[in-house]
Parts: C-alpha cells; sequence; structure tokens
C-alpha cells in the first residue's frame, strides 16, 4: 500500500512536559513530530528536514522565538515555512512583532490540544493551497510563453499614477520592460524589469512575466508578496540560463508611503523635493533563480513633490565607457538634479539624454521611468 509523503511538524519549547502534550496529540493525528528546547536546535531541525509547519515558542533561552524566526526568515530555504507562536504574553504588542517577522498565527498558553490541532490543520491547507495557486499559474504561464509581448502603458493612460517613461529596445527581442498598474485611486505600482539575454525567446518571457505580475498584484498582496509567488512560478518555468532582475514599487499618495522590493537590480535613485538626490540602499536575489528566494520590503516617507528614477543598467552601460553600471551609478546624482525642473513625464527622457552626453550607443536596452509623489 502507497502511503503518501508525511507531514512534518516541528515544536520549539524549552518546557519539556509542553513539548510532551504537543508531540503525543500531533502524532496521534498521523503527523510525523519533532521538538527542540531551543533556537540553535530548532535551527539544526529545520535545516536538514525542512518542517511543513513550526509551532514555536517566545520565551526561551539562548535564543527567543522572535530571533529564530527572524533567522528563518532571512533564510530563502527556510523563509517560507508557516510558523505558529506558543507564548504565555497575549499582549498586542508581541502579536504585532510576531507577525511583522512572519508568523501565521499565535496560540496562547495554556493552550487547549483541540484547538491546536484545529489550527494547524488550517495553516496546513492554506499551506498547501498556496503550493498549488504556484503550480497552477506555472501551468498557465507555460501555455502563454509564445503570447506577444503586452501592450506598454502610456503616462496618458494612468493621470493618477503620475509618472514618465523612456524606453528604447536595442533588438527586436528587447529584455528590458515596464509596467503600471492603479489598483486604487490613491495607489500605484509600478515595476521596472530586465530579463537576462537578448534571443527570441526573451520577448516570449517578458509578455508572460507581465502577464503573471497583474495576476498578482493587488490591494491584498504586499510587493514582497508578488515578488515571491513571481519567483515560485518563473522557477518553475524559466531555462536555466534565464532570470530577471526587478523593482516593484507601491506608492500610496494618501499614506505617502512608498513600499519597495529590489531583486537584483539597479538601486532606485530618490529626489526629495527638499533634498539632494540619492540613491536607496535595498537589495535582493534576482526572481527565477532559487526556489525559495528572500525578498525584503523597503518602506520610505514621501512628500509631495518627491520623485523617483527606476531604471535598467542599459543607461549607464554605453559602448564607449566600457565599465559596467556599478562602477558609474553616482554620475547620475548630479544629473537628476537638472531634471528637477522638468515636468516629470519628460524626466526620464531628459535623464537619459545627460546620461548619455558625449558617450557612445547604448549597448542594451534601456527603460527609465520617472514618479512623482
Amino acid at each position: 500500500m502507497k502511503i503518501e509523503k508525511k507531514i512534518t511538524i516541528l515544536i520549539v519549547d524549552d518546557i519539556p512536559v509542553n513539548l510532551k502534550i504537543l508531540q503525543v496529540s500531533l502524532m496521534k493525528e498521523g503527523y510525523d513530530v519533532l521538538s527542540a528546547e531551543n533556537g540553535p536546535i530548532a535551527r539544526r531541525h529545520i535545516s536538514e528536514t525542512r518542517p511543513d509547519l513550526i509551532l514555536m515558542d517566545i520565551i526561551m533561552p539562548e535564543e527567543n522565538g522572535f530571533e529564530v524566526v527572524e533567522k528563518l526568515k532571512h533564510d530563502p530555504k527556510t523563509s517560507a515555512i508557516p510558523i505558529i507562536f506558543l507564548t504565555g504574553n497575549d499582549d498586542v504588542e508581541s502579536k504585532v512583532k510576531g507577525f511583522k517577522l512572519g508568523a501565521v498565527d499565535y496560540i496562547v498558553k495554556p493552550f487547549n490540544t483541540t484547538e491546536v490541532l484545529a489550527r494547524v490543520r488550517l495553516h496546513l491547507k492554506l499551506s498547501l493551497a498556496t503550493k498549488a495557486l504556484v503550480k497552477q499559474q506555472a501551468e498557465k504561464m507555460k501555455q502563454i510563453h509564445d503570447a506577444q509581448a503586452a501592450m506598454l502603458v502610456n503616462p496618458e493612460d494612468l493621470p493618477h499614477a503620475n509618472f514618465g517613461i523612456y524606453y528604447n529596445s536595442l533588438h527586436e527581442a528587447g529584455g528590458d520592460f515596464y509596467d503600471v498598474l492603479q489598483v486604487a485611486e490613491n495607489i500605484s505600482l509600478y515595476i521596472v524589469a530586465d530579463v537576462s539575454g537578448h534571443d527570441i525567446g526573451t520577448s516570449f518571457i517578458t509578455a508572460s512575466v507581465k502577464a503573471l505580475l497583474r495576476q498578482n498584484s493587488s490591494l491584498i498582496y504586499s510587493p514582497t508578496d508578488c515578488m515571491q509567488m513571481m519567483n515560485s512560478v518563473l522557477k518553475d518555468i524559466l531555462p536555466a540560463s534565464k532570470y530577471l532582475t526587478a523593482v516593484y514599487a507601491r506608492l500610496n499618495r494618501r499614506t505617502h508611503l512608498l513600499s519597495m522590493v529590489n531583486a537584483g537590480h539597479p538601486p532606485v535613485l530618490y529626489h526629495p523635493l527638499e533634498g539632494n538626490p540619492e540613491f536607496i540602499e535595498a537589495s535582493g536575489t534576482p526572481i527565477g533563480i532559487l526556489d525559495d528566494a528572500c525578498f525584503e520590503t523597503c518602506e520610505i516617507k514621501v512628500k509631495k513633490g518627491d520623485r523617483f528614477f527606476i531604471f535598467s543598467d542599459g543607461l549607464l552601460e554605453r559602448s564607449d565607457s566600457r565599465r559596467v553600471w556599478t562602477a558609474l551609478i553616482d554620475e547620475l546624482l548630479p544629473l537628476a538634479e537638472k531634471t528637477r525642473q522638468t515636468p516629470i513625464r519628460q524626466a526620464a527622457a531628459m535623464l537619459n539624454e545627460l546620461a548619455g552626453e558625449g558617450k557612445g550607443k547604448p549597448d542594451d536596452d534601456i527603460v527609465i521611468m520617472s514618479i512623482e509623489v
């Protein structure tokens, strides 16, 4: 008789009686159960077995539960494992901190084993549903791989997004692309991405990525959620030599908050209305390389009139420079200052003109997006 793959649950608690009660209850339900009395032992188990779910105490010696979870969420190999906190602290501050770190639920001690089992089943179902959704989307993306590139958005089409664009494809099968979505009257989503390579298959990939982006961009998904979902799907369908870098930003003009993920892309140039241009230091893994890449959201408080420039590496890598963009990036800061009085819809084109003065023709596709709060 064939037995389906068992579900493994790790319990982390420094109180032996808690470990025993939970272990017996979960094993009766057919789960494989591992236990650890502190954070370092737990992380060793997790590294070796990759459990399907973790029940984590907060107050423990050596490392508390918050510290353990923070380390797990920064590791691409363990960041997707659902974690339920077990704690005697029922205060709002602890709960908010736990959820911000990535926990999916809280169970307050002394716990009822029936409640624990119910919550475990719920979050295992949600985890399985997410994996099924990723698989389903991957299948859909394979079917539309041969679709033509989607129509590019014009600034006139989305006036509330208040952006400008400069786009120049060096080859017919360009790898750079962008998109802008208006998910609410005051909330705009922006993405600039660069698919590796310039063969004919690259243009098919960009069309697929744009479709995938629109499937996963909404108010309920954070920039990190969207990038993680895209990575999960693209890791399955991209050829081994393909990946993409990207900047994905959400601007809420009501709360004046910019939330951004940078997935291996050149840094975003930020030009506050009252201040000097600077780069937003945020780094991440390119999309489509690691199974469980970790994408962190950077949040910036902005003011009306502040500007951002999101660009691809082709802006800097000209034929005469013979240097990669990382060696040329600081040249953009004084150039951005010169665009301040230019209307935002023309600012991207002006930045391209300034960056190319006295240099050769572009070696690569160029996308520059200018955004004003």
